[in-house]
C-alpha cells in the first residue's frame, strides 16, 4: 500500500527557513544562538542537505518568533466556520510520513486537528516537545508510542491519550505496519500555531 498521496502539497522547508530568517533580518549565527542549534546544522537545513525533525523545526520556529505553520504556508484569512471535503485536505508528504490538515489551518479558533500517517520507526526526534494547551491523540491503525514526562504509553487502534502539552512529550511509530493517528491540539496561546511540529523526518542531523 502506498502511504503517500501523489497529489500531496510539496513543501520546501529549506527555502521557507531562509525566507523567514532573512525576513527577520537574522543571521545564521544569531538564529543558532537563539535556537540552541549549530550554525552548521541550520546551514545544512537551508541548503536542503538534511531534513529537520519535529523538535528541531519547533525550536527554530520558536527562535524566529514565528508560528510553526509559517513553514508550511498559511491561508490569507481564517474563518469561524470551516467545512472541508476529504479531497480538499492540505496534504504534506515527508520522507517517512504524511500530514493531512483537517481544517485547523483555516480556522480562527485555537484548535488544530490533523491526521498523521507514519511508517514504522518514524519518530518526532530525539528532543521532547513542549507547547501550550492540550494534546489529544487517537490511534486509528498500527501502534504509536508516546512518552509524556517519565511515562510511556503504547497506543493501539481505538486507544486514546490526552495530556497537558506543557509536559515534555515525544512519540514514535512502532510495530511493522503503517500507523495512522488523529491528533487534536487545543487551547494553545494566541499566535502559537502548533500543527506542523508533529511532522517529522527520522534521522535528521539537526538534533
Amino acid at each position: 500500500m502506498d502511504m503517500f498521496d501523489k497529489d500531496a502539497l510539496s513543501v520546501d522547508i529549506a527555502t521557507r527557513l531562509r525566507e523567514l530568517r532573512q525576513g527577520k533580518g537574522m543571521s545564521l549565527r544569531a538564529l543558532a544562538a537563539r535556537s540552541g542549534l549549530s550554525a552548521n546544522a541550520l546551514s545544512m537545513i537551508e541548503r536542503g542537505k538534511v531534513s529537520p525533525s519535529v523538535s528541531t523545526l519547533y525550536r527554530v520556529a520558536d527562535a524566529l518568533g514565528a508560528p510553526i505553520t509559517a513553514f508550511f504556508g498559511q491561508p490569507a484569512s481564517r474563518s469561524k466556520v470551516v467545512f472541508q471535503k476529504a479531497a480538499a485536505r492540505t496534504r504534506v508528504s515527508f520522507q517517512r510520513g504524511l500530514w493531512e490538515g483537517l481544517g485547523g489551518e483555516q480556522f480562527s479558533g485555537r484548535v488544530e486537528p490533523f491526521m498523521l500517517t507514519l511508517e514504522s520507526g518514524t519518530s518526532s526526534g530525539i528532543h521532547s516537545m513542549v507547547h501550550t494547551g492540550h494534546e489529544f491523540v487517537f490511534c486509528l491503525r498500527g501502534r504509536l508510542e508516546y512518552h509524556v514526562e517519565n511515562q510511556a504509553f503504547e497506543l493501539e487502534p481505538g486507544d486514546s491519550l490526552i495530556f497537558a502539552a506543557h509536559l515534555r512529550h515525544r512519540w514514535r511509530s512502532i510495530g511493522n505496519i503503517v500507523t495512522n493517528a488523529l491528533i487534536v491540539l487545543s487551547d494553545f496561546s494566541e499566535g502559537e500555531k502548533v500543527v506542523s511540529m508533529h511532522i517529522t523526518h527520522e534521522g535528521s542531523a539537526g538534533d
